[in-house]
């Protein structure tokens, strides 16, 4: 890369900073509000997810559990159902993530269990003029700082992050450079089964840049890291559509079955934990009309663009910020690199989270 590229891209990253939204810019449907999360009351939803399946020995269950209390999304009450022989919520101990563990015994002849999960959100939003004394915990700044399995710091990942943030005194100006790098070349690949593997390394190399959330957001995180910013994904689903017209950035309806999203953000001196969601920006811009769009500047985009460089929607859940998740009851070499869907595991091996159908769970949303 050029320096003059570096410069274009940093000065593009910095407006996107210093502007959460870019006043005047209209979606290309007249009468459509643009995107713009602004400050909102919470909203209450429920998310119902039930496991039927059909009968094949000793069988356990995993079911993410949204649990992450903060400004923009608390907890109301979990529960379940079902014909389980033990079933708990329980707590990876390494990373915090929550989970229904259900255990069916062989005789259970049709095992089924259903969590009904009610929460409440909303808009998450960023003023860039107003700083103050935010701190955190020093172990939890540490821990997103780290590598993980799927999220190397070094090699290529390490290369990649000092050629990007070239010039970049600040962290705010190094997470800047690297959002705007991630949308202006990377790209979402349709083909990616489901949220993406999330294999940074991979995504920078044999993959070329393209993916899913998954993959995108994490190496939005992974690039920040490599550059001495705490970052994390945080795994979710979505739950409502968009309040602006959006297709592609909400539930459209109440079956959520296949709307996980992971979502990113970023730790800045007085401003604390920051959205970010580059990938959903290049979800627009691939998916959100049939010709696939490729000018980050483009009407439809640029509102996007700007809002969720600091901003997002409450129209989405959080489980859980977890990398290399281990599963209680299941054999060591069956842990995760993230828990985002549900997990089974019977006598003929672990269930593919990715096929809904053959694994039989449906998910359902509704605002309450």
């Amino acid at each position: 890369m050029t320096n003059t590229n570096r410069r274009n891209i940093l000065k593009l990253a910095l407006t996107a900073a210093a502007l959460p939204a870019l006043p005047g810019l209209l979606r290309a449907a007249p009468g459509t509000p643009e995107f713009s999360p602004q400050p909102n009351d919470w909203r209450s939803f429920e998310l119902r997810t039930q496991v039927r399946l059909a009968p094949q020995g000793a069988t356990q269950i995993w079911l993410p559990v949204p649990s992450v209390e903060t400004d923009y999304q608390r907890t109301l009450d979990h529960a379940f159902t079902g014909n389980a022989t033990e079933a708990a919520l329980v707590t990876d101990p390494a990373t915090g993530a929550q989970m229904l563990h259900a255990r069916f015994d062989p005789s259970v002849s049709e095992p089924v269990v259903e969590l009904v999960s009610r929460f409440q959100t909303r808009n998450r939003t960023v003023d860039w003029n107003r700083t103050s004394d935010v701190q955190e915990d020093p172990a939890v700044l540490e821990a997103a700082l780290n590598g993980s399995s799927l999220k190397p710091l070094d090699g290529v990942v390490l290369e990649r992050a000092r050629e990007i943030t070239q010039g970049a005194g600040t962290d705010r100006e190094k997470v800047a450079a690297i959002y705007a790098w991630i949308v202006n070349h990377c790209y979402r690949n349709m083909d990616v089964p489901g949220c993406g593997p999330g294999d940074i390394q991979a995504t920078l190399t044999t993959a070329g840049l393209g993916g899913k959330c998954a993959d995108l957001n994490g190496l939005f995180v992974g690039l920040a890291r490599a550059s001495g910013v705490p970052a994390r994904d945080i795994y979710g689903v979505r739950v409502a559509p968009s309040a602006f017209g959006y297709k592609q950035l909400g539930a459209n309806s109440p079956d959520v079955t296949g709307a996980q999203h992971c979502r990113a953000e970023v730790w800045l001196s007085g401003l604390g934990w920051v959205a970010m969601d580059p990938a959903d920006v290049l979800k627009v811009m691939r998916a959100e009309t049939d010709n696939w769009i490729k000018d980050p500047a483009h009407p439809l985009v640029a509102p996007v663009n700007a809002a969720l460089f600091g901003n997002w929607e409450g129209n989405w859940v959080a489980y859980n910020a977890a990398s290399d998740v281990t599963l209680p009851g299941a054999p060591a070499d069956a842990a995760l690199p993230f828990l985002m869907y549900p997990q089974g595991l019977n006598a003929k091996g672990r269930l593919n989270e990715l096929d809904a159908k053959a694994f039989t769970y449906e998910m359902t949303a509704q605002e309450i």
